[in-house]
């Protein structure tokens, strides 16, 4: 198993060894990966130190654990008892607690991997939610430690009992599952971008959305406007799309240029009333010009691959375009049916909440924008991950720390 240690000077050593193997051995190693001798090391786990001849198994120490370690000279200071544990597995001195794990940026990415809940907490104001949920976390490990030691003397032929046990063999599997895609593929636990490119509509520059999964290629009705497209309007086919939400079709343009590279291609869209998506090149265009989306590249080759046009980095997305990627997520997700013969997926109608809701809003931006910058990063660093996440803190804070 895979334990983590923490020296007084904010060091953090990883150690893969035996459950079974004793406190004086796992000191015999940090001896080699710190260079203090075994005599001077002072072992805390759950606020408590740990025996020489103790083994880890029976003092509960248990894979991805967290164990402090402090140095004869630094034991003698008070300052390490304010980082220790209570028995109930609060902090002694939460102040100096959070502090001390707030400062360690490669122990707070992993706990943004591991208990985005307690990240949160020690990157908020609030000390007695940290203190809670550390009593949490420790009673959540007590109780574990109780059942396991349960189904050890349960009656076999016990059919509750049975099914317990299965439940913990799949949990254990899960748990082995998540650990090892943290290890070998962490990319798998980060925000994908979603497909854009530049084009060209009817003169007019404009980031496209590349989404495959939605039947029609669409424009919004402000973006027709834009591109001087809406006199081309055909009324006619009008209808609701239907789906995850419902927006109104205002119409069919039935024929305009778009320019991909340095290409023309003739297009048509739909026109839909939905403030939050303003272009998407949807699959009957991508079929119709013989596009391959091509990861490996990263390019999307139009015409057979007579044109290549890079795929936008995140920095040259526009922030606003977060909410359009959800709800075009959304329309892709959507297969419900659509009137007046068209057959697309719906993009959701997202209602605007006024003046007060704006306000609202941007203050409760800028806290997040103040607590982050708080921990040491830039605020124009602070602000773009935010909006990389749209606004979710917990996720800008894992994308900074990581960085």
């Amino acid at each position: 198993m895979k334990i983590t240690v923490m020296s007084a000077d904010e060091q953090i050593i990883t150690l893969d060894v035996d459950p079974h193997e004793s406190v004086e051995n796992v000191k015999a190693l940090l001896e080699v990966e710190t260079s203090v001798s075994l005599q001077q090391q002072q072992l805390l786990f759950n606020g408590s130190e740990v025996r020489n001849s103790e083994k880890l198994s029976a003092i509960g120490v248990k894979d991805g654990d967290l164990l402090m370690m402090v140095s004869g000279a630094a034991a003698s200071s008070g300052s390490t008892n304010d980082l220790s544990l209570n028995a109930d597995g609060s902090a002694i001195n939460p102040g100096a607690f959070q502090q001390h794990i707030r400062r360690d940026s490669n122990l707070m990415g992993q706990l943004f991997q591991s208990d985005p809940e307690l990240a949160q907490a020690i990157l908020g104001n609030d000390l007695n939610r940290l203190q809670d949920i550390l009593r949490m976390r420790r009673n959540e490990s007590k109780r574990q430690k109780e059942e396991e030691l349960a189904l050890l003397y349960a009656d076999p032929f016990d059919v509750e009992a049975q099914k317990k046990i299965e439940a913990a063999i799949r949990q254990k599997g899960i748990d082995e599952n998540w650990a090892a895609a943290l290890e070998y593929n962490p990319e798998a636990f980060a925000r994908v971008v979603m497909l854009y490119v530049d084009m060209e509509v009817n003169g007019v520059p404009l980031k496209a959305f590349v989404d495959s999964g939605a039947q029609s290629t669409i424009i919004s009705k402000s973006c027709a406007e834009r591109c001087g497209l809406l006199r081309l309007l055909d009324q006619r086919y009008k209808g609701i799309a239907h789906g995850v939400g419902q927006s109104e079709i205002l119409g069919r343009i039935h024929v305009a240029s778009i320019k991909i590279g340095d290409i023309f291609y003739p297009c048509s869209f739909l026109v839909l009333d939905s403030p939050n998506m303003e272009f998407l090149f949807g699959l009957d265009m991508l079929r119709k010009h013989q596009c391959i989306i091509d990861l490996k590249e990263n390019v999307l080759r139009v015409g057979g691959g007579e044109v290549s046009v890079p795929f936008l980095q995140e920095k040259d997305i526009p922030s606003r375009f977060l909410d359009e990627e959800k709800y075009a997520k959304e329309a892709s997700n959507s297969g419900g049916p659509v009137t007046s013969g068209s057959n697309i997926p719906s993009k959701g109608v997202q209602s605007s909440g006024g003046a007060s809701g704006d306000k609202s809003k941007e203050s409760d931006f800028e806290a997040k924008v103040a607590k982050l910058v708080e921990l040491g990063f830039g605020r124009d660093a602070v602000i773009q991950a935010l909006q990389l996440f749209n606004g979710n803190e917990e996720q800008a804070a894992g994308f900074l720390f990581g960085g």
